[in-house]
């Protein structure tokens, strides 16, 4: 697929991977509508990228909101014209606390940025990309998470709903066969951004913002130690939509986790209580 001249929303695009992937799109010569529900960091972010004269809009966008997300699309549409390629990327953690302790509030909030922004995603960025007919393709921020549960971090609840991302990705791939929209889960190891400060960003209905000084302490500093440029993450979603490539890994991967859990799951399989089909 060609990305230059096309247009592209990317969604947690005021910093790190969302920031990453936005300025790689805009490198590659598509138009950018950087969507992040912190108005001033995104249009900061925005002017520091047109500075380069990149054609970028930014907007606010609450990915938990339908109509949030239907309005910001409504101003790419007015901007640009015709979308093309959709990155549902915003996300926030959830580590340091046991499932049987993890409040409600964090259950909502975990479930309605990382599973419902993608939902919203799927149900308003992909109509518009196919009513088109012109070539697009969907990038949905899933994480190494989303393969495995990483012991000795309490990262159920983070982990499951990068899960429900994969899969829900996965059932895009095959619906949209036959199309000329190609689909990407995007799968990042350590990346160095400020993902660790997710809560501080939580909106009103789902609470407000919250610190959390122990669990981000240990989430940045790990992320600091291991993670690699944000940048090079655009690079990949650039390779991904080019190459046409689904499962996008890219940073550090525990590759024996992986390939141990799907061992597991085989050998589950080999029972007289399962039967092919």
């Amino acid at each position: 697929m060609e990305i230059s001249g096309k247009t592209a929303i990317v969604t947690g695009a005021a910093s790190g991977i969302g920031l990453g992937i936005a300025t790689a799109l805009a490198e590659a010569g598509a138009n950018v509508v950087m969507a992040d529900i912190e108005k001033d960091a995104v249009e900061q972010a925005a002017h520091l990228l047109s500075g380069t004269n990149k054609q970028v809009l930014p907007v606010r966008i609450d990915v938990t909101q339908e109509q949030s997300v239907i309005d910001a699309l409504a101003e790419a549409e007015r901007r640009f014209g015709k979308l093309h390629i959709a990155c549902n990327n915003a996300g926030i953690p959830m580590h340091g606390t046991r499932l049987v302790d993890v409040p409600l509030a964090d259950w909502a909030f975990v479930l309605g940025v990382n599973v419902w922004g993608v939902i919203h995603g799927i149900r308003h960025f992909v109509p518009a990309i196919l009513k088109h007919g012109e070539p697009g393709h969907v990038v949905n921020t899933a994480s190494v998470a989303a393969t495995q549960n990483r012991r000795g971090t309490n990262q159920g609840p983070y982990s499951m709903s990068k899960y429900a991302v994969l899969s829900l990705t996965e059932a895009l791939e095959h619906e949209l066969e036959g199309t000329n929209v190609g689909v990407t889960a995007l799968c990042p190891g350590p990346i160095a951004t400020n993902l660790a400060q997710g809560a501080r960003h939580r909106p009103d209905h789902l609470g407000g913002p919250e610190l959390r000084p122990g669990a981000e302490a240990v989430m940045a500093e790990r992320l600091a130690r291991t993670g690699i440029d944000p940048k090079l993450v655009g690079e990949r979603v650039i390779d991904a939509i080019h190459s046409k490539i689904f499962y996008a890994f890219v940073s550090a991967v525990p590759v024996d986790v992986i390939k141990a859990r799907h061992r597991r799951i085989e050998a589950a399989l080999e029972t007289r209580w399962a039967t092919p089909y």
